[in-house]
């Protein structure tokens, strides 16, 4: 964008000055007579016009986009990364694109970043001009070419190249006090494109189960994080809604229910219709060839059969309904009947290409790279699922222009889907280079005994009844605490009930002023049961995004009900209890937004400093996942960031009290500041995992 003001106000400079010299020519010519209007000068006024209206709208979108960056957190990994590639270019300009590793240090010994790219362009010096150079020289020779900036307050070369960097402080605290100003916000992305997200996707006429957990908790997280990042999101639900097995359950509904088009059959249990339904299409000849006979009149759009389909269709959905307002989920139904008509297109496509072979009545297409060919149409002339996802895969693209897709799938469906991309790709649908379609697997759900996760009976679990038995669970562990007794307490024992079963250090009995005893209900009843559904939920959504997507997971009501160890109940009462600072404090919050404006942020505790640097890289950490698409990464950040906070607040007092009076001595306004950015990025975490923190535990 300044490129292109730049470029248009050169341009006007040249114009304007071309005018200039042309004006001078016609009054020097009038003073002779000549009163003509030189025609290249209204040709020049009139480019001029339009010129400078471009202008003013480059200006104007500059502003904004400059007001929006000066808004947005900074991605100090990607600031560090343009100047260290800066200056490898300068040190190195022979090499192309030179290897560039900027990671944060481990040890505060080794600094707060490390550039360690050195190791890497000796081997390339080595391999391509036969030049033997070591390490720490290149490390040094980089160094002397790292240009000016406002981060880096010094460089240090250590063991063999390693390059270790030291942030400034005012630039960090810059930096804290901007996010505390204008809110958590996202990292400039550049151009805002369209991201199609295709997640849940369970079966009409079949309950969801655990299998469906997964994909439903992974694909709507996905979705809130490109969503904060500022993309243009649509999240689809691909239904099972389509398909042969309508034909028994529509015949089944008609004997069962014969009035079905006047009254509304009272269908309480649909997966008990469907065991049914399936039963006499495997043991009743009659009833499987009328079932055929439904599939066809279905297709054919028969008016009744439209109707029946609808009628089980809607009873699936209320199913449906009820699981994704437990989990919070927003998803636009679109299932596969939605590509129905374009099916017959698809094929076509594909037979023009000449792409299509024929194999025993079946057309089939064959994809460079996968031995297992597509089957888009069956002998008998109907569609298969590879139809569906061919047609739902050009219609994202084509009509929907989408710029990434995200199918949220478990890892059994991986050749399927890498074989349909790339059918997608053979047919010119989309360029890789230019549009990301990509398959999001995951591993399965296991029960304790590491084995697929089923009821004692051997049945799929469930997912109603899972999210049951975790909202049970959640109150069980809530009233273990004593979260809904009404208790007459030492003040102390109250701030370890209300904000973590954590003890509390000896110095926040100085600090927080802690005497005296209080009769106190510690949840009201609202209170209550909001707890119990963010513990439930929170934890629920919190145990599989914390584990690495692409693995299998033990799921265990135990382990992720812990408050001990990384697990949402830990989170969530850690940043109850940081929430709860400012507020013992008599800090409310527009004392804070002042503070926030006049403060300075000292950082000279080393535990200052460290929460200072870990809250700063949540852009950073955001930046990754939507490059890899693995959400555990973010987990793993609020637990260190929570932990890191412990090891800040047992440090450093924020609030003084008198420890006969319990007044208020003194309070550290800036370790306020600290504990609010904290919260802040916790509560924004939250958020994109689909966990609903609350005031009080």
């Amino acid at each position: 964008m300044e490129a292109r003001v730049a470029q248009s106000a050169a341009r006007l400079a040249r114009q304007e000055n071309e005018i200039k010299l042309l004006t001078a020519e016609i009054e020097r010519l009038k003073n002779f007579g000549c009163l003509g209007v030189s025609p290249s000068l209204e040709g020049l006024r009139d480019e001029n016009a339009k010129l400078k209206y471009r202008l003013n709208f480059l200006q104007k979108s500059l502003q904004e986009e400059r007001s929006k960056a000066a808004k947005s957190m900074i991605n100090i990994n990607s600031c560090l990364q343009e100047i260290f590639g800066a200056a490898i270019q300068a040190a190195y300009p022979e090499l192309e694109n030179p290897p560039l590793v900027v990671t944060p240090s481990q040890q505060p010994k080794f600094g707060d970043y490390q550039c360690n790219s050195a190791m890497a362009i000796s081997q390339i010096l080595l391999k391509t001009k036969e030049q033997k150079v070591s390490p720490r020289e290149i490390a040094e020779k980089i160094s002397k070419n790292i240009p000016a900036n406002e981060c880096i307050e010094k460089v240090e070369i250590a063991g063999p190249g390693f390059i270790n960097v030291h942030l400034r402080k005012d630039f960090v605290s810059k930096q804290l006090s901007s996010l505390l100003m204008n809110g958590v916000q996202p990292p400039a992305i550049g151009k805002r494109k369209k991201v199609v997200v295709d997640f849940s996707s369970p079966n009409i006429a079949k309950e969801m189960h655990v299998g469906h957990l997964r994909s439903t908790i992974i694909g709507e997280s996905m979705c809130r994080l490109f969503e904060f990042a500022g993309y243009d999101v649509l999240r689809l639900n691909h239904l099972g809604d389509w398909g042969t097995q309508f034909g028994m359950l529509i015949a089944h509904l008609q004997d069962k229910f014969p009035d079905y088009l006047t009254v509304s059959p009272p269908i309480g249990d649909l997966q008990a219709f469907y065991k049914e339904s399936k039963r006499r299409f495997d043991t009743e000849e009659e009833f499987k060839k009328r079932a055929y006979q439904c599939v066809v009149l279905l297709q054919s759009k028969n008016p009744e059969f439209i109707k029946a389909w609808e009628l089980i269709c809607d009873v699936s959905r209320k199913e449906f309904q009820k699981i994704y307002n437990c989990l919070d989920i927003s998803i636009i139904e679109r299932g596969e009947s939605f590509y129905h008509e374009m099916m017959k297109d698809i094929v076509k496509e594909f037979e023009d290409k000449g792409f299509v072979q024929v194999d025993d009545g079946r057309k089939i297409v064959f994809v460079p790279g996968f031995p297992v060919p597509l089957t888009i149409m069956k002998s008998d002339g109907g569609y298969t699922y590879d139809t569906s996802d061919l047609a739902a895969l050009k219609h994202r693209l084509c009509e929907e222009k989408g710029d990434i897709l995200i199918y949220v799938v478990d890892s059994g469906q991986s050749v399927h889907l890498q074989t349909v991309f790339a059918a997608g790709q053979m047919i010119g649908w989309y360029d890789p280079k230019v549009t990301r379609v990509a398959h999001a697997a995951f591993g399965v759900v296991l029960g304790e005994d590491k084995k697929k996760f089923k009821t004692r009976s051997g049945d799929t679990v469930r997912l109603i009844d899972l999210l049951e038995e975790g909202l049970k669970r959640a109150m069980d562990k809530l009233k273990d605490k004593e979260r809904d007794k009404v208790v007459v307490t030492n003040f102390l024992s109250f701030l370890r009930t209300v904000l973590s079963s954590a003890e509390f250090p000896e110095d926040e009995r100085r600090e927080l002023g802690l005497a005296g005893d209080l009769a106190l209900q510690v949840l009201t009843a609202e209170e209550l049961k909001a707890a119990q559904t963010s513990v439930a939920f929170g934890c629920i959504k919190y145990a599989d995004l914390s584990h690495n997507r692409l693995n299998d997971y033990v799921f265990s009501f135990d382990k992720m009900l812990d408050d001990r160890g990384n697990t949402a109940a830990y989170l969530l009462y850690a940043f109850t209890r940081i929430r709860a600072i400012a507020r013992l404090a008599n800090i409310d919050e527009q004392m804070l937004r002042k503070a926030a404006r006049e403060e300075v942020l000292i950082l000279d505790h080393e535990k200052e400093w460290k929460l200072g640097k870990c809250i700063l890289r949540f852009p950073e950490i955001l930046q990754k996942i939507l490059e890899d698409l693995l959400l555990h990464t973010l987990c793993d950040y609020l637990y260190e960031l929570a932990t890191t906070f412990t090891e800040f607040y047992d440090n450093c007092y924020c609030v003084e009290k008198d420890r006969q009076s319990g007044q208020i001595v003194k309070v550290n306004m800036w370790r306020l500041l600290l504990c609010e950015a904290t919260a802040a990025v916790m509560a924004k975490g939250f958020d994109i995992l689909g966990i609903k923190p609350v005031q009080r535990m």
